[in-house]
């Protein structure tokens, strides 16, 4: 399949409203590093028997409170009335999470709360209290109402056929809600390679104990995993994400934001600069379908280099390659261009 480069696909003339890009990671990865694992096989191809059954991922390269808007709408979806909304209000100090003001219309268009844990690190959200500060100090208090889910005490999911967690650790208040959007800053992690969907509603939702469990591979309740093998790390990290999936069924749906494209996760008080152009806004019903486009995207794109070097560096496709294995999602896909 040809290898479609982001501004043609962004800019360019397209001839089809749906695009099949799985398999660009697969393509450069190699070109880059002939010894790196192959992210994902060829999709479907248009008027294959298969193609029906491949999840759609939607793409608009408009970041905007209406890009948002219109890549939800899309999965034409109706959430529950009590809706959480999953994201990251960011670390002290930290400046690439996503602005209150770009998901504004799209939280308060669902009535929703913002969701949040307390961390496992030491840093401005360790405890309850900083991290309602946090998320005051970055406007999201004023856009919305904000739950630290973990603020009284844990709930424990049931993780099925998991080889390192047999529990995914949440907050007590994750109840307290019929349904969930997660939505997620896609950008890279120093420790996973990359944060999408996966990580959001993995180490996310975990309770402050759940993500040191994940962390550890399921070891420890404290600490983020030293010692800990990467493989271990990330394939816990998809088995969390699982749990959530499994539980919450067709109640959660996922929208990933391509934008500040750092190497480093919105969870450092000094990210990296992003030494890579905006992309746009993707949303599918399948978290790990999502993230396989996101990265694909990173991959295709010119300026990509830093952020590719991140993830394969620390593995971080092993968490798709794993979680297609236990049945979170597919990596084969259709991208439809909103």
């Amino acid at each position: 399949m040809k290898d479609i480069d982001r501004r043609e696909f962004i800019v360019g003339s397209l001839g089809a409203t749906t695009l099949l890009l799985s398999g660009c990671s697969d393509q450069k990865a190699k070109a880059s590093n002939p010894q790196a694992k192959p992210s994902a096989e060829a999709t479907t191809a248009p008027g294959d028997s298969g193609q029906a059954l491949l999840p759609k991922v939607y793409f608009t390269p408009d970041i905007s409170p209406a890009g948002l808007v219109a890549a939800f709408e899309a999965l034409q979806v109706t959430l529950p009335a009590k809706t959480a909304v999953k994201l990251s209000t960011g670390e002290a100090g930290g400046n690439n999470y996503l602005k209150p003001a770009l998901i504004k219309d799209l939280v308060q268009r669902l009535n929703g709360t913002i969701v949040e844990c307390n961390t496992a690190y030491a840093g401005s959200r360790s405890n309850t209290k900083g991290s309602f500060k946090t998320a005051a100090d970055h406007g999201f208090t004023a856009i919305a109402d904000v739950d630290i889910q973990d603020a009284d005490a844990e709930l424990l999911l049931p993780v099925t056929d998991g080889v390192h967690l047999t529990q995914n650790r949440v907050g007590s208040h994750f109840s307290n809600y019929a349904g969930y959007l997660s939505l997620a800053h896609f950008k890279g992690h120093s420790m996973a390679g990359f944060g999408g969907a996966i990580k959001n509603i993995a180490i996310g939702i975990a309770s402050a104990k759940g993500k040191s469990l994940i962390h550890s591979g399921g070891a420890r309740l404290t600490g983020v995993g030293a010692g800990t093998k990467q493989e271990a790390f990330l394939e816990a990290m998809a088995e969390a994400a699982k749990s959530i999936v499994d539980h919450l069924g067709e109640h959660i749906v996922f929208v990933n934001v391509m934008n500040n494209l750092s190497v480093d996760c919105d969870c450092s008080s000094h990210p990296a600069k992003p030494k890579m152009a905006d992309i746009g806004v993707l949303s599918s019903l399948d978290p790990l379908a999502l993230d396989q486009a996101c990265v694909d995207l990173v991959y295709a794109a010119p300026d990509g280099r830093a952020l590719i070097e991140r993830m394969e560096s620390r593995n971080g496709l092993h968490t798709l390659e794993y979680g297609e294995s236990i049945g979170l999602g597919s990596r084969k896909y259709d991208l439809v261009r909103l």
